[in-house]
């Protein structure tokens, strides 16, 4: 007989929030899908290009979009409940925070950067994304859950996501002489500290410092009775989503780039919710983590067919992290070896091959369908694995495996 329990049957590990887990799990399994896309792809081009993409490319890079600011926003709901189920007082989670986001600050660029994105120890370019950011955020989370209440990082949060479209292209010159410094903290940069060696600061911190810090102050919702607590996320999610909707209709504000009526509704409904990522604005974090709460709300209702094997990603994110981009990798380069005969131009990392010495073959990559293939092929791999870890770190509760 197919077993149907809920969620809500499920008895979770100690006081963890099976919901939680499974939403970071779905955000795990589409993450996989956008580096799939960006290994395999022949589509060389910006996926969101309304000039040049299809409806199923776009929407395969649209959905990606939720995952990295729900990643960020359930690491600050995260740290919250840690204090809240009483494995760590505030000052604990403090050093914790601050020690596991220099952990992760070095495993960006000692270890993903070259042996994910790279397969190069050269660190010609070396991309600075979600794990460097959440780590930079943890850091300077570590200051002020020191100091201040969660209800005051929370705070602080909503006033950075909802204020700062107000500095958007020409406005940033109302900062004065802080425009510069505003620059570095909220916008995408390229830096060339040494001859021939680029960093791609493409997370910028402050806009995803907020949203942990909103996940932070919001962490005590996670703490109500069980259907108090659906129907707060969900209202709060709906609220969102509308709030999105509206502003979003004016071109107003909230989001740099205008939506414009296309030549159908499918298109123009891509327009429409072709939001700015690099650096996330204000209608981009609405329309996603308004997506996520309603999901997390609507959690429990769901099969445990298919939310169990969430649960198993949800529970060890980093370590999927780092297994799926040197296994999405590495199938490129047997892909191209079995193809062309060389893969010399997949020893670098993947952002700069556009003005690569290395150019790509004529008609390099695959179909969309072969990249679903793929994706679909990894993430069963990756839950055999991920599931053999999680029981590993259910028996065993040292602090070495709590950074993994």
């Amino acid at each position: 007989m197919m077993q149907t329990a809920t969620l809500e049957q499920q008895k979770a590990v100690g006081s963890r929030l099976v919901s939680i887990d499974v939403l970071r799990g779905l955000v795990m399994v589409i993450m996989a899908l956008d580096h799939s896309r960006d290994f395999l792809s022949s589509a060389l081009f910006d996926a969101t290009d309304l000039t040049r993409t299809t409806p199923l490319l776009f929407f395969t890079r649209w959905i990606t979009h939720f995952c990295a600011p729900i990643f960020v926003w359930l690491a600050g709901t995260g740290a919250y409940l840690s204090i809240a189920n009483g494995s760590r007082d505030r000052y604990q989670l403090a050093r914790f925070l601050f020690t596991r986001g220099l952990w992760l600050l070095f495993l960006e660029v000692a270890v993903i950067a070259p042996l994910g994105w790279s397969f190069s120890l050269g660190f010609g370019f070396t991309r600075l994304q979600v794990i460097w950011v959440i780590g930079a955020s943890m850091v300077i989370m570590a200051g002020l859950v020191a100091v201040f209440s969660a209800r005051a990082i929370g705070i602080f949060g909503l006033v950075v996501i909802a204020l700062q479209n107000m500095f958007d292209g020409a406005h940033v010159k109302w900062l004065g002489r802080w425009a510069g410094v505003w620059r570095a903290v909220h916008n995408p940069n390229f830096y060339e500290p040494f001859p021939h060696k680029v960093v791609g600061l493409l997370y910028p911190v402050l806009p995803w410092l907020a949203v942990m810090a909103v996940g932070y102050g919001m962490g005590h919702l996670a703490l109500l009775e069980g259907e108090k607590r659906k129907r707060t996320f969900l209202k709060i999610g709906l609220a969102a989503l509308a709030l999105f909707c509206v502003i979003r209709m004016t071109n107003a504000y909230g989001e740099p780039q205008p939506w414009h009526a296309q030549s159908d509704a499918v298109r123009t409904l891509m327009s429409f919710v072709n939001c700015t990522k690099y650096p996330p604005s204000l209608l981009y974090l609405l329309m996603t983590l308004g997506g996520g709460l309603c999901f997390l709300a609507c959690a429990d209702a769901l099969p445990t067919m298919l939310t169990k094997p969430l649960a198993v990603f949800g529970r060890v994110p980093l370590f999927y992290y780092l297994l799926h981009l040197p296994i999405l990798h590495g199938l490129a380069v047997a892909f191209s070896f079995a193809r062309y005969g060389r893969a010399e131009w997949l020893y670098q990392d993947s952002f700069a091959l556009r003005g690569s010495t290395h150019p790509l073959p004529a008609g390099y990559g695959y179909d969309l369908w072969v990249v679903y293939l793929v994706w679909a092929a990894v993430v069963l791999l990756l839950y055999q694995a991920c599931r053999w870890f999680g029981e590993v770190k259910s028996r065993n509760r040292s602090t070495v495996l709590s950074y993994l």
